[in-house]
């Protein structure tokens, strides 16, 4: 067996835009992160209306604390370039190469996901909860909302892993995938605005 027989040649370059309905479903996809931008949008609009509104509680300033959030940061990021690199793999038409960069983006996601929780936990202990004051409410919404758009992307990447190892890399596939690029860059750029209008913007008051 060749070493490179995991290498399907058969496919072209871009399998995602291979068919119509690969290529209707990247245009959709666009119109719904159109969407998902004016949602976020709103609720960064809410936070920065209400992030002094700490009713006698505490601020960002006295609660927020660099390290995790720079840690939690960082396994994002990288979880974003990696899966730059099942996309280059998906385009080289190695399936194999494709799933191993696609649990690394999982496990690194799942970390990021892990640490968020634990936050909140952490917080939760200092008296800063969901109803204490209209900054922790907004807090909340937002960051908890991007939350849940990383564990449903975990959760595609593991639809999207099952549907590869028992249905191969083909032009129904392939589309899949490259949405959920497109998904995971733009929940990767969710947090760097989050991290900047949130945690940066909260220390420096």
């Amino acid at each position: 067996m060749s070493a490179h027989s995991h290498v399907d040649d058969h496919l072209p370059h871009e399998p995602e835009r291979a068919t119509l309905e690969g290529r209707n479903k990247i245009t959709g996809f666009w119109l719904f992160l159109g969407g998902e931008t004016v949602l976020f949008g709103t609720l960064f609009a809410a936070y920065l209306t209400l992030r002094h509104e700490i009713n006698g509680g505490v601020s960002g300033n006295e609660l927020f604390s660099f390290g995790l959030v720079a840690l939690a940061t960082a396994l994002l990021l990288t979880s974003s370039l990696t899966s730059v690199f099942a996309l280059q793999a998906m385009h080289a038409h190695n399936k194999k190469a494709l799933i191993n960069w696609l649990i690394i983006t999982m496990i690194l996601g799942l970390g990021f996901l892990g640490l968020e929780i634990y936050e909140f936990i952490h917080y939760a202990h200092e008296g800063h909860t969901f109803s204490a004051s209209a900054f922790s409410t907004s807090f909340y919404t937002l960051v908890g909302f991007h939350g849940a758009h990383v564990a449903f992307g975990l959760l595609w990447a593991g639809s999207i892993l099952f549907q590869l190892t028992r249905r191969g890399l083909n032009t129904t596939t392939a589309p899949k995938v490259y949405l959920f690029g497109m998904y995971w860059h733009f929940i990767d750029v969710v947090w760097v605005f989050i991290f900047t209008v949130v945690y940066l913007m909260g220390k420096v008051g």
